[in-house]
């Protein structure tokens, strides 16, 4: 009897072809959406094309059909409105700027989806990510390795995963060499979603307009308040700090005839602290909510590359144990735009193998 596997099915065309390919490597697959929001309490927000869409649901339902595997779909509003959105929206409010795909995979599509698939009678799950998962017995653990599609890289995303997860999920698409090749995969096996383009945005903010959708969230409109120097002198007037984020230099509202970018945004006094150019970079952050993969205990600095954000070239770095089980990065280069609420993770420096890592807490 073949191996029972839960497979994420977004609707796109990448959790397709893992679908395909792991039939084709003969698991008896499931096809399982995640049923992710409810239009009363979020709003009804989700647009069509998007991974959380009633049109995604019917893109997996016609995949399932056409590969021939059982499909269902499952009801995770609760956890997504827990775990994500509101997440979200307090990051937002504490002046921190929120990673809600790393949210996701977490807590619903390796947690909330594992133990759902244990109800069907499956120990395996698997999704559509460019990553690859394997047991190295050389660090007696399970491993979290770059996708052979380097541009289509997706390790930034799913540093939080625990030895438990690892063990328990596949990635087919970790081993295919660029997106290209999924398309051409999916074109062969006349998938109905060959040619659907990616979803580019946050799935639950409609035209990325985070501001409004927090402003109806929480029915009420960011305060005003004051730009301010490093040394405390009132710059102009902010229109709330939802509006901007560390680094940020365009659509600051006013004018001062040179670069200024926010390098600081304090949610206590409602400030926003603005520096001349240069001051947008920092030599090292703190980091807590750690994590790591490649290791169990953290208790010695390591070197790494490291990487502050998804689009991030990684940078060498010392990785040093800090108070209160946090870590102190310090950088080889300064880094711009070191932001409170993203994350860094590590990655050894002559392999390819995701060392771990944590939510930034200063730059």
């Amino acid at each position: 009897m073949s191996e029972k596997i839960v497979i994420g099915m977004s609707g796109g065309v990448d959790s397709s072809v893992a679908a395909a390919l792991l039939k084709e490597q003969g698991y008896e697959v499931i096809g399982l959406t995640m049923r992710l929001w409810d239009g009363e309490t979020v709003g009804d927000v989700f647009r069509d094309g998007t991974c959380c869409s009633l049109s995604a649901v019917e893109d997996a339902r016609r995949v399932a059909y056409k590969l021939g595997i059982e499909y269902h779909v499952l009801d995770f509003r609760k956890e997504f409105e827990k775990y994500v959105i509101d997440y979200f929206v307090n990051e937002y409010q504490n002046a921190r700027t929120p990673n809600p795909c790393i949210a996701c995979n977490k807590f619903l599509k390796f947690d909330a989806m594992l133990k759902k698939a244990k109800l069907l009678g499956a120990e395996l799950i698997a999704t559509g990510h460019y990553a690859k998962v394997s047991y190295d017995s050389s660090y007696g653990r399970y491993l979290l390795r770059h996708s052979m599609a380097s541009e289509k890289d997706q390790t930034y995303a799913l540093y939080s995963l625990n030895q438990e997860q690892l063990k328990s999920i596949r990635m087919p698409l970790g081993e295919i060499d660029g997106k290209a090749r999924v398309r051409k995969i999916a074109e062969r096996l006349d998938l109905p979603t060959a040619s659907k383009p990616d979803s580019q945005e946050i799935c639950f903010v409609p035209d990325n307009d985070y501001v409004s959708f927090i402003e109806r969230r929480t029915d009420r409109k960011p305060e005003p308040g004051n730009f301010i120097d490093e040394y405390g002198n009132v710059l102009g007037i902010h229109s709330g700090i939802t509006h901007y984020t560390i680094g940020q230099r365009k659509g600051l509202g006013i004018a001062f005839g040179k670069p200024m970018f926010v390098t600081k945004i304090n949610p206590l006094t409602n400030e926003i602290t603005l520096g001349e150019k240069g001051s947008e970079f920092s030599e090292s952050l703190i980091a807590d909510n750690l994590n790591f993969i490649s290791f169990e205990s953290f208790n010695e600095p390591f070197e790494a590359l490291a990487k502050i954000r998804y689009s991030a070239v990684p940078s060498s770095c010392i990785v040093y144990p800090y108070e209160n089980d946090m870590a102190r990065v310090v950088f080889d280069k300064p880094q711009r735009a070191v932001t409170p609420g993203q994350a860094v993770v590590f990655y050894e420096k002559d392999s390819d193998i995701v060392i771990g890592g944590g939510t930034i807490k200063e730059g």
